[in-house]
């Protein structure tokens, strides 16, 4: 049986918000630990034209509902940028696992061939769903999420592989 749509996106999803969520609770308890001010490390970024951690957590959960959404042929779910802490991160990788949880994956038969149009910027882009997850979705899913890896791991939280990957299935 190939690998449905539905299997390429969703679950790949839940595995990386999961391991992103048990990453930013190693933060928090770094900071407690160091005496750092959480607020130093939710706004570290790796160079200075680049988002920091608060916006790459947020990217990487536009990017999983908007796939989640788009592959089913529903209305993206909006979420308010207006996260603070560690736990309002932690509250939004949740509400976004909670949505593309609540996706059957019988709504994504037939998203290889289904118009994906969105906004980036001024710019709109159009894709077949197939080339929107594959070419689009998911490295920019993932782009954010290992951006957000490299930004904690670059100031001392004791993360690794494992912590990225976490656990699969």
């Amino acid at each position: 049986m190939p690998l449905s749509m539905y299997q390429a996106s969703v679950p790949v999803f839940r595995q990386m918000l999961t391991s992103l969520s048990a990453i930013l609770d190693k933060a928090a308890a770094y900071a407690a630990e160091k005496k750092i001010d959480p607020s130093a490390l939710l706004q570290a970024r790796l160079y200075p034209n680049m988002f920091a951690l608060t916006r790459q957590v947020q990217t990487a959960s536009d990017h999983a509902k908007g796939a989640t959404a788009r592959l089913a042929g529903i209305e993206v779910p909006k979420f308010a940028d207006e996260e603070k802490s560690f736990d309002d991160l932690k509250a939004r990788i949740a509400k976004t696992l909670d949505f593309i949880g609540s996706v059957p994956a019988a709504k994504f038969d037939g998203s290889e061939e289904r118009a994906v149009s969105l906004k980036v910027g001024p710019n709109e882009m159009s894709f077949k769903g197939q080339a929107y997850l594959l070419g689009y979705a998911l490295p920019n899913f993932f782009f954010h999420v290992t951006t957000a890896y490299d930004i904690l791991r670059h100031n001392g939280v004791a993360i690794g592989k494992g912590d990225f990957i976490g656990r699969a299935g």
